[in-house]
This record gives structure tokens, sequence and C-alpha cells, in this order.
């Protein structure tokens, strides 16, 4: 049953957990009377190449907690062999996000562990994911913020290009 459960928590019509709460460009939950920033994205699992298209597009937009949700919808539908390349994705995303939130931390953890999972996929990836170049993009952008932290990272540092351009 769709609504809040006994606990006050949002539920959607499958009974699963929801947070109806307004949210900023970054997914922080505001108060619930404020106005949020629109989500760009539908909790349906897109194609593999859409996906790659909107993440990207969410990306260049600064919109990197959208990205990871067009992400992780493809992931939890993807087949076995590629659950981890679009989980790492969404991880690189998610380390992206925490970045921009001011969290150096989960940054870096998020970067490495993203990279991690992608480096078992050889490059370049399906879809033309270009596996190398994310890989040492994340762990150097990881080991930046890591050595320097973030105040010093302009905007567009905190981006990555997921597929290889079109020969």
């Amino acid at each position: 049953m769709p609504g809040p459960d006994p606990g006050g928590r949002d539920r959607d019509s499958a009974g699963r957990a929801r947070n109806a709460r307004p949210r900023d460009a970054l997914g922080r939950p505001l108060a619930r009377d404020a106005i949020g920033t629109p989500s760009l994205t539908t909790a349906e699992a897109l194609p593999p190449a859409p996906a790659l298209q909107a993440a990207q597009r969410l990306l260049d937009a600064g919109r990197p907690f959208d990205a990871h949700d067009v992400l992780e919808a493809t992931w939890k539908a993807a087949p076995d062999a590629e659950r981890d390349l679009w989980q790492g994705l969404a991880q690189l995303a998610v380390g992206l996000t925490h970045a921009r939130r001011g969290n150096g931390q989960g940054a870096v953890a998020l970067l490495r562990r993203g990279a991690k999972r992608l480096a078992r996929y050889s490059d370049p990836g399906p879809y033309r994911i270009d596996v190398a170049g994310l890989c040492a993009r994340s762990v150097e952008l990881a080991a930046r913020i890591e050595a320097s932290g973030l105040a010093d990272l302009p905007p567009q540092a905190l981006s990555l290009t997921l597929c290889l351009p079109e020969t």
C-alpha cells in the first residue's frame, strides 16, 4: 500500500521504503516543506546506450546524483556478466556526488571502489566504455582529493567521460 507506513516512512506501491522529501541538486534531503530541485531521472532502467548518454549529460551538467540514479537502474537490470560494470559506474557517480557535497573521504572511497570494480573489464569495455581512462582518472582524482582536499578543485575537475568517442 503506497503512502506512509505506521513508522512515518514513505512507501512505494510495492511497500519498499522511499523518501519523498524534496532534495537539492546533489540529492541531499531538504525539509518536507522546502521546494526541492526536480529529479531529472526516472526509476526505470534504460537500455545501455541511452543510459550512458543520459548519465553523461547529467555528469556534464554537474548532476552526478542523478547520473547515479540512471546507472543504478541499469545496473539492477543488467545481465550478471555486466553487473559489476554498471555498479562500478554508479559508484564513480556517487564518488563525484560526495566530492560535490564536500565529503572528501566518501569521494575517495567511492572513486577507488568504482575504479576497482571497472578494472575487471577489458578496454574498451562494452558499449565503448572507457574502462582504462575511467580507472586512471578516478584513481588520480581520489589521490588528488586525498592529498590536497576539495577546496582547490574546480567544478570541471569533478566530472568523468564515460565512453570513448565514436571513430
